[in-house]
């Protein structure tokens, strides 16, 4: 699988599901009910970070008690998987995953989502198929995507790193791709201001038609 032609692991958040307005509005709802103040997204970009723990560190000036990264982090998956299902899939997503599979190209979606949400919304989008491997967060992590690619391609037998990059929108999804020895590029849509992005070295796009266009170069 995916040894003569470049692999994609495509991140969900951000990068396929367009989904980066409703995640302010959900942090939003979740920052009213513990007093901060409400952040725009220009300062969400600069300040965000996996793990997310520090990016609250940025907003409060100090880590966050194991109480209130409770207390912070169920208030925001509740208001954002409220919100869910009214996102759409980024520009042209659709298409580039159905023209890589009907190329014979491969394709698989790794999102520190949790899995018994992601499976159900990719399945809604119709794309599900379109992927050799869908995997989700299984349990409670706030350490980043590093392991869960680890697993992701230990999962996908016969997978040379070397020829996997991988598309997201956040500088870990690029700290992951290192991880691994593969190759990552970054995409300005989602969570991160590109300042952020390009302090990683990986390449910057601002499409993911320009993203699919320089990771098959890159492989």
């Amino acid at each position: 699988m995916g040894k003569r032609s470049t692999h994609l692991v495509w991140d969900w958040n951000g990068t396929l599901l367009d989904d980066t307005a409703t995640v302010i509005a959900a942090t939003n709802a979740a920052f009213a009910e513990i007093g901060l103040e409400p952040i725009t997204l220009a300062r969400y970009r600069e300040l965000y970070c996996v793990p997310i723990p520090l990016f609250y560190e940025r907003l409060l000036g100090r880590l966050p008690t194991d109480a209130e990264w409770a207390l912070m982090d169920g208030a925001f998956h509740r208001h954002y998987w409220e919100r869910a299902d009214a996102c759409g899939l980024t520009a042209g997503a659709a298409e580039l995953l159905s023209s890589r599979q009907s190329a014979g190209r491969t394709q698989s979606l790794l999102s520190l989502a949790p899995h018994e949400h992601l499976i159900p919304i990719v399945r809604r989008h119709g794309i599900e198929e379109r992927f050799v491997r869908v995997d989700g967060r299984v349990g409670t992590s706030t350490t980043g995507k590093a392991e869960h690619m680890v697993r992701h391609l230990r999962a996908l037998d016969g997978l040379a790193a070397d020829r996997v990059v991988v598309i997201g929108d956040a500088a870990d999804d690029a700290v992951a791709a290192a991880h691994v020895g593969a190759r990552a590029v970054l995409y300005t849509g989602g969570s991160h201001s590109r300042a952020s992005l390009e302090a990683t070295g990986a390449p910057v796009v601002d499409t993911l038609v320009e993203a699919v266009a320089v990771a098959e170069a890159m492989a």
